[in-house]
């Protein structure tokens, strides 16, 4: 498939190189030639220096021939424009991305369909809402529902007083419960493994468990997580995502943003006016006492700096607040981050590659997740006809043993499959799956 895309900062770069992986024909388009050298360096791409929003740059990427233009470039406008000069030149899909969450009501959605930009993406409005997600189920470090929650992959981390500490898999008996839950993925020193029956588990492990959503409850008093209700929230940050994430977060929680610019401040109580905002250094650990940080049930920092983020998630930690979240934009700190400290971390250009991966997917996908720090995707199919894998059974579908399938839902019913299952047209399917096993999980459902 050949793929445009404009912009090659942090989420056209990530965008790249996940594609890049599945042998796409991809161009990728900046103004900033240093950048494109850089990238060029690392991936197996063809790279264009000039602005994307001009006819003869898209001519050079042979945009007619393009099943899918992507626009994330770091201006708004040029996104919008690109992508409906790529549709009138003849790109099959358009998607761009925007910073004003006013576009993604349904009206304005249906206008830029109309004016040719199939898609409107916001790594803005994405991002708020997954620490919207963590917050309401704050006992979990990962969280990712499917179907609208019938199935969720959850993660928790094998602590020193966890009763899963030195067990083998097999050893975890669900006999005697009256639900069922399935080891995904195992997160150990920067590694990805699939728990196998003799898989022992470690302290300092990170385990991913599929289950029917409304047993989250029974799973974390089983496996001896500690629960806590949220009532009292603090934001640290006077960026554009702190603030969508206190608009969403105030209408059921007490939320406090601590921020250093005044003029921030006088932006936020324009539409927060549920919220307490502070203007001071949030980066001062004095402050943060001051303005009742123990007395905090989570605290989400949000600044422009990850590092910031991490450090002051820390003091957090040690002030005894029960969940941190930290936005951060580096790679590295996303596998480093629950073994120092930070419950969760929040990357907005993983958010975002992930919702728009679907739309260069073989097979009938409906949706895509991957799990922070964790070299694998969840994918989920939809079984559109009746074949090969509806007649026999999954362990008979010999899959590859780097892939699992992590639940089903058929209709109003979710599961959790064994071996002697056997699927049906129209089944919902979630399979986790290593990189070295997406190429043949996708032929086998495509």
């Amino acid at each position: 498939m050949k793929i445009v895309i404009a912009g090659a900062g942090s989420v056209g770069y990530h965008l790249a190189k996940l594609l890049s992986r599945e042998n796409q024909d991809i161009t990728l388009i900046d103004k900033d030639e240093e950048i494109l050298d850089l990238v060029a360096s690392k991936l197996d791409v063809m790279t264009i220096h000039g602005n994307v929003s001009s006819k003869e740059i898209l001519s050079q990427a042979d945009i007619g021939q393009a099943k899918l233009f992507i626009a994330v470039t770091k201006s708004e406008e040029t996104n919008l424009l690109s992508a409906i000069l790529a549709k009138q030149e003849g790109a099959t899909k358009t998607i761009a991305r925007v910073n004003n969450v006013e576009f993604l009501s349904t009206t304005q959605k249906q206008y830029f369909h109309q004016i040719g930009i199939d898609k409107i993406i916001s790594p803005l409005q994405l991002a708020a809402y997954e620490i919207e997600r963590l917050i309401h189920r704050a006992s979990l470090t990962d969280n990712f529902d499917f179907e609208g929650g019938q199935i969720s992959i959850v993660g928790f981390s094998i602590d020193y007083n966890s009763k899963l500490e030195g067990k083998m898999v097999s050893e975890i008996n669900q006999g005697q419960l009256d639900f069922n839950y399935r080891g995904v993925a195992l997160l150990r020193d920067h590694s990805t493994i699939i728990p196998k029956g003799r898989t022992k588990l470690q302290k300092g492990d990170h385990l991913y468990l599929s289950i029917r959503s409304k047993n989250i409850e029974k799973v974390t008093e089983f496996l001896g997580i500690e629960s806590k209700p949220i009532k009292n929230i603090m934001i640290i940050g006077g960026t554009a995502l702190a603030h969508r994430t206190a608009e969403l977060l105030q209408e059921n929680y007490n939320v406090t943003v601590i921020m250093k610019k005044k003029k921030d401040g006088n932006e936020f109580l324009k539409s927060l006016n549920k919220s307490l905002i502070i203007i001071g250094d949030h980066g001062n650990e004095d402050i943060l006492a001051q303005e009742g940080l123990s007395n905090m049930d989570a605290f989400i920092a949000l600044t422009e700096n990850s590092e910031s983020n991490i450090l002051t998630s820390l003091v957090a930690d040690n002030n005894g607040v029960f969940k941190t979240i930290a936005l951060v934009d580096n790679d590295m700190y996303t596998h480093i981050s629950q073994k120092i400290g930070v419950d969760t971390i929040i990357n907005k250009k993983i958010i975002a590659a992930n919702n728009i991966f679907r739309f260069v997917r073989k097979g009938n996908v409906e949706a895509i997740a991957t799990l922070h720090g964790v070299d694998a995707e969840i994918i989920e199919f939809e079984i559109s006809k009746s074949n090969r894998i509806t007649t026999h059974t999954l362990s008979e579908l010999e899959l590859p043993d780097s892939s699992i399938v992590a639940g089903v839902i058929r209709g109003e019913k979710s599961m959790i499959p064994g071996g002697d299952f056997i699927l049906q047209k129209g089944d919902k399917v979630v399979i986790f799956a290593l990189p070295e096993a997406i190429r043949k999980v996708e032929e086998t459902f495509k």
